[in-house]
């Protein structure tokens, strides 16, 4: 066998051996490799999880002079709610669609120009005047010449009704609105003012000077009402009523015509008549004159 022989020969050796070692590494039976680097964790994207989305003016929720909505509420009730104007709210939060507030969301209802922490903090009037004492009353406690004691003083006077002492401190001069009696009286909870009886179509008064900031019957329960707004803490609403005789935005003077009454969102003919302190029903008999 001659050398070129036996080199062929090996050559084709080699070669067989390395397709046969090809074929065992990847053939079905051969093992597989091994990834022992750490895994990446990746984000689970849930398609129905939606990011949360906070109502608006959230961030002014709890703050003085600012009011959060609550289900089935309405701007007009709002506004009777905090003692203002329906449409000066909308004004404030820039409301292009006023009807449209969501449950959550926080409104301003105060004038954007208000001092807030100064209307938080200041003290509600008591009703009591203090006026300095003159020179008078002390020379007259003092002992004169033959007495043996100082005089008595003089007999304090009688203080004010109820109903005076609050028609005073609101700055206003109330009268009834209709003289019917008084079929149910003001509970703060059950009846937030006063309900009068009367007549259908018998006259309703403004019960003080105002302003009428709402006509209408948009706040449930009320029938047709009429809100009239006296000053920066005091309004009146009228309801039940037969027809409405004044325009939101009217100026109208105590004892003028508004209304006439009715049973309108209401079981029998009468007048549902309530004073607002702030927003706050209070009691009307403590602002209406005694009969």
């Amino acid at each position: 066998m001659t050398d070129t022989t036996r080199r062929s020969g090996l050559m084709a050796l080699l070669l067989t051996g390395s397709l046969l070692l090809a074929a065992c590494g990847t053939g079905p039976g051969t093992a597989p490799v091994e990834d022992r680097r750490a895994p990446v964790a990746r984000p689970v994207l849930d398609p129905n999880t939606t990011p949360v989305r906070q109502p608006p003016g959230f961030e002014n929720a709890g703050k003085p002079g600012y009011y959060t909505v609550k289900p089935g509420e309405t701007l007009i009730r709002i506004g009777l709610e905090t003692g203002q104007n329906w449409k000066d709210i909308a004004a404030w939060n820039n409301l292009e669609q006023p009807n449209q507030i969501s449950v959550g969301q926080v409104l301003r209802v105060v004038p954007p120009t208000a001092t807030l922490a100064a209307a938080a903090s200041a003290p509600e009037s008591s009703g009591v005047v203090t006026r300095p004492v003159g020179s008078g009353s002390i020379a007259s406690t003092q002992v004169q010449p033959g007495q043996t004691s100082a005089p008595a003083r003089p007999a304090e006077p009688v203080a004010t009704s109820t109903a005076a002492t609050a028609a005073t401190e609101s700055g206003l001069s109330w009268i009834w609105p209709v003289p019917g009696p008084v079929i149910a009286g003001f509970d703060e909870v059950k009846n937030k003012g006063l309900d009068l009886g009367g007549t259908a179509g018998e006259p309703v008064l403004a019960a003080a000077d105002g302003r009428v900031v709402y006509v209408g019957a948009g706040l449930r329960g009320y029938g047709n009402l009429i809100i009239l707004k006296h000053n920066n803490t005091y309004l009146t609403a009228y309801a039940h009523n037969k027809t409405l005789l004044v325009k939101e935005d009217q100026a109208v003077r105590r004892g003028q015509k508004i209304a006439e009454m009715g049973n309108s969102d209401a079981d029998r003919v009468k007048l549902h008549f309530e004073v607002r302190r702030q927003g706050k029903p209070v009691d009307p008999l403590k602002y209406l004159p005694p009969r």
